[in-house]
């Protein structure tokens, strides 16, 4: 797993910025990468997408590295979900209903729609303060805050009924795309319970007040409402599909082993279960450690039962190329590239352990590799990095300064990347790929420039 910078994400008006920290995601968060994973979250996702009316291919399943129970539609068709839901969740299904929860709110446009429920609020925050300063003038300095609370007390009640709608209409339009899918609504009741439990752990209950400074309905209601619609659907009976069921486990027990302290791994996953999903989250445990041969051997128990799994072969070659091994890493990586049919992510891996041997006879492949892996996957910046250093090396720096523009891009610093986009263009070869890309470079990382002012 890689984790790389999230660009920010614009979700709410100014005025309502303060009010909405716990109701809306953060505003700068972090990526996880893995091949596996997004593939797993893609097969997950398919068939509910099409069964919203959308195109697989055009909607994104994004994993966010944020340990709380979340996710979010933030613009576009792209759904985000933090790693502390996957930690949560028992079970794919469960994910799927979030996922399907979320499509809901693409379908209705609520990202749209969250603007106009702001612009509602605001105009009687405005009114407010309009109000409240013609008290002022008048010497009823009481009476004015008076004015400016009450104002504002209304402002965040719309505002709160106008988000509880559009959830309300997102679980229907999910429980709509699950139906669809030939997918039980067991999973998205389980998850309900799970977020109901965490409600009462947190101190929320149904008395008038909690429920008015909510922005989501509370969870009692959602799942009193959705039992009565996915108990009369077909597909209520339906067992999950196992193979996903397994693939899940796998992951969840490879992203603890990731994120977890390595005694929480161990403790979670003891030597005496020799699950795959156990050896997956104890391989990581043991790279954390450096007990690079623990970690090694875990990996090989993998391989007995799946030789020619990529994910295992791609696990054991990053072991070993963090281990100052990169020799060794080359053989699992380029088998697994070729298992994985030159998979973007893997394929980078393998560009970076042949760069790192330091021997010059593989530039050659690595600048392959690499050009292969950002030809599929652009949004990639460790292997436009990789990509900038074997031009730098080769003296090229118009295509070095191109790369590394490609990298600023994704990592948010959009002045840095308009400045090396314009030093690329100037090298270049006019009305070249690489020349157009360039100007293309400029004209995003201008536009990222112009959105920051205007936020600030």
């Amino acid at each position: 797993m890689h984790k790389i910078l999230f660009r920010p994400l614009a979700l709410v008006a100014a005025l309502l910025a303060l009010c909405l920290l716990g109701a809306r995601p953060a505003l700068a968060q972090s990526i996880l990468r893995d091949a596996e994973t997004e593939a797993l979250l893609d097969d997950m996702a398919a068939p509910l997408i099409k069964a919203a009316g959308l195109e697989p291919g055009n909607v994104d399943i994004i994993l966010i590295n944020d340990p709380t129970v979340n996710a979010f539609v933030a613009g576009g068709q792209a759904v985000y979900i933090h790693s502390g839901l996957i930690n949560e969740a028992d079970s794919a299904l469960q994910v799927q209903g979030v996922i399907a929860h979320e499509l809901g709110h693409i379908t209705g446009g609520h990202v749209i729609g969250f603007s106009d429920g702001a612009k509602a609020a605001s105009n009687i925050s405005i009114l407010s303060l309009l109000l409240g300063a013609a008290a002022a003038v008048a010497g009823a300095g009481e009476a004015a805050m008076g004015v400016l609370a009450a104002g504002q007390q209304a402002a965040m009640g719309k505002f709160l009924a106008f988000t509880r709608g559009q959830e309300s209409a997102a679980d229907l339009a999910g429980a709509q795309y699950l139906s669809g899918a030939g997918l039980s609504g067991r999973g998205s009741l389980e998850f309900f319970k799970k977020l109901q439990a965490l409600e009462h752990r947190a101190g929320y209950y149904a008395s008038q007040e909690d429920t008015f400074f909510r922005t989501h309905p509370l969870s009692r209601d959602r799942i009193e409402t959705l039992t009565a619609v996915y108990e009369k659907d077909p597909a209520w009976q339906k067992s999950p599909d196992a193979k996903l069921e397994d693939r899940f486990r796998r992951i969840k027990a490879k992203l603890y082993g990731y994120q977890a302290e390595p005694k929480d791994t161990l403790n979670a996953y003891p030597t005496t279960d020799q699950s795959v999903a156990a050896h997956y989250a104890r391989a990581f445990a043991y790279n954390k450690e450096s007990l690079i041969g623990r970690s090694v051997t875990e990996i090989d128990a993998l391989l007995l039962v799946e030789p020619d799994n990529p994910y295992f072969l791609e696990l054991k070659g990053q072991v070993l190329l963090e281990s100052g091994k990169p020799a060794e890493a080359l053989a699992p990586l380029r088998r697994a590239v070729e298992l994985s049919n030159n998979q973007p992510l893997i394929a980078t891996m393998l560009g970076h352990a042949l760069l790192a041997t330091e021997d010059r006879s593989h530039g050659e492949e690595a600048e392959r590799v690499l050009r292969n892996a950002v030809a599929r996957d652009r949004e990639n910046p460790t292997a436009w990095y990789l990509l900038g250093r074997i031009y730098a090396d080769r003296g090229d720096t118009p295509r070095a300064r191109l790369a590394s523009a490609e990298q600023l891009m994704m990592t948010g610093q959009a002045t840095a990347a308009m400045q090396n986009a314009a030093a690329a263009e100037a090298g270049l070869p006019a009305e070249s790929v690489d020349w157009l890309r360039a100007q293309d470079i400029k004209l995003e990382a201008r536009a990222q420039i112009e959105r920051n002012k205007k936020r600030k």
